[in-house]
């Protein structure tokens, strides 16, 4: 028999496999169980929305999946302001707490104090790394760590592509766990370093050094001098208590299944709560895998400009879709799908919980950096990598990143990787840092979010996640144009 768990909301007619039904059939677990009739064409409700129609008729107890349930959208749904009414602002258990980071020059806050050695065209990838792995050597124990960020673009690129590539590495250089920046390019590729560096305004000039290997007799040598000057700048820095209010944190999911919008999501929306009500920042993008469920999210704006900012974020990326001739729901994936997930409402639905019950008040493009307290909306896809990157390049310190199948990757922001299922956690406990699956075994939510938002804090203060423990550390670029 399957082990089940009903939804969290009134008026469901599907459950996640678990909950003791008379069944037909074996039903893996995390997928649904009908609870109830559904005639064909029917909506089947889960999360107290429609996730899709009945292709047939089910019955209580029969298994509820893409055998027999269809996507309901369509690109053209209209969005329309209907703004939730606020419930009264409570305080934040996270406004009197503290984390030990460093105080930037600028007023920012960083939780790391790193080198990073960004390469501007992928020609130098393998040289930045060369560079941070003697300089690993070099300089342990006087920085965080020497860290090289490399990816394959950076020339033969044209026009909006070219300036997506500039603007995530130049904001990428300026984020506050960066105590030092060596900034290394060829020479004559199309992303200069001089364009770059007047991307990035927030730079602070004393922490940033430059390598143009072209012009270097031996680019090795001379990116470890310059490496060295910058750590011994950095090794100066301590960490101080820093508030709450100066933390942001970015909430992405990635290999979801059926319990994802059961446990983990949630969890990472109650990090959004208590973060964002202590005056700090939390930023949600995936910006497809909102469509079924913006509604949810949009009406929270906290005025109609930045709702109307949001619908034409959501808007537009419909019409990506479209302009390349792709439907809107091609998603979940087919690990989602193998997880219990049947349709994109269903995984929106799931999805926008991580954003908790916050209200949304900035919403900003691709490769700017977030700089309005509360919930910020991101321009970015579904990607796991493309859209983490994001939300590093635009500051969020942490990534709370939640999983159901589970995945090593991590991104120069430290990644929390949050379980949605106990088995996951247990199998893959060299890569996830909580066990969100508890809550499955009966935990109270609040209980779990108790235990990590103390996690949180202590990752805020030094302590290492997974991905920095597994040295897994990646990023990935929006490419939308043109190879020259």
């Amino acid at each position: 028999m399957a082990i089940a768990l009903r939804d969290v909301s009134a008026g469901e007619t599907v459950a996640a496999a678990g909950q003791i039904l008379t069944l037909k059939g074996a039903v893996p677990r995390g997928h649904k169980i009908a609870l109830e009739p559904v005639k064909t064409g029917g909506y089947v409700i889960r999360y107290g929305w429609p996730i899709g129609r009945a292709m047939c008729e089910i019955a209580p107890g029969d298994h509820v999946h893409s055998h027999n349930l269809a996507t309901a959208l369509t690109p053209d749904s209209a969005l329309i302001y209907a703004p939730d009414t606020a419930p009264a602002a409570q305080a934040s258990p996270a406004a009197q707490r503290t984390f030990a980071g460093y105080h930037r020059t600028d007023g920012r806050v960083g939780i790391r104090n790193e080198i990073w050695i960004i390469a501007t065209v992928g020609c130098v990838a393998r040289t930045a790394q060369r560079i941070a792995a003697e300089a690993t050597r070099r300089h342990a124990g006087d920085v965080d760590g020497v860290h090289a960020i490399t990816h394959p673009f950076g020339c033969s690129q044209r026009g909006d592509d070219l300036e997506g590539t500039r603007a995530i590495l130049a904001a990428l250089a300026s984020h506050p766990n960066a105590g030092g920046v060596l900034i290394v390019g060829l020479g004559c590729e199309s992303n200069q370093i001089d364009a770059l560096l007047e991307a990035a305004p927030g730079l602070d000039p004393a922490r940033v050094r430059t390598l143009r290997a072209q012009a270097d007799g031996d680019e090795l040598e001379a990116g470890l001098a310059l490496t060295a000057e910058l750590a011994g700048i950095a090794a100066r820095d301590r960490r101080t208590p820093c508030p709450v209010s100066a933390l942001k944190i970015g909430v992405k999911c990635g290999g979801s299944d059926g319990f994802s919008g059961l446990t983990a999501n949630p969890l990472a929306g109650r990090m959004t709560d208590l973060v964002t009500a202590a005056g700090g920042t939390s930023l949600i993008t995936e910006i497809p895998e909102m469509f079924g469920a913006e509604h949810l999210l949009l009406n929270r704006a906290v005025s109609e400009d930045i709702f109307n900012a949001g619908a034409d974020l959501i808007t537009r990326f419909k019409r990506y879709f479209t302009d390349h001739h792709q439907p809107v729901h091609e998603n979940p994936s087919p690990g989602n799908i193998a997880g219990g997930i049947t349709t994109l409402e269903e995984k929106s639905l799931g999805a926008v919980q991580k954003a908790g019950q916050a209200a949304l008040t900035s919403v900003i493009g691709y490769g700017q950096a977030a700089d309005t307290p509360g919930l910020t909306l991101l321009e970015a896809p579904g990607n796991d990598a493309v859209s983490s990157t994001a939300l590093a390049a635009a500051g969020a310190h942490i990534i709370v990143f939640t999983t159901g199948r589970g995945t090593p990757l991590g991104f120069p922001a430290p990644t929390l990787k949050l379980a949605s299922n106990s088995d996951l956690a247990h199998r893959k406990a060299h890569w996830i840092d909580f066990d969100a699956g508890t809550i499955i075994e009966g935990e109270p939510l609040e209980a779990a979010s108790v235990r990590l938002f103390e996690l949180l804090l202590a990752t805020a203060s030094g302590a290492r996640t997974r991905n920095e423990i597994n040295d897994e550390r990646e990023i990935a670029i929006w490419k939308r144009g043109v190879t020259l």
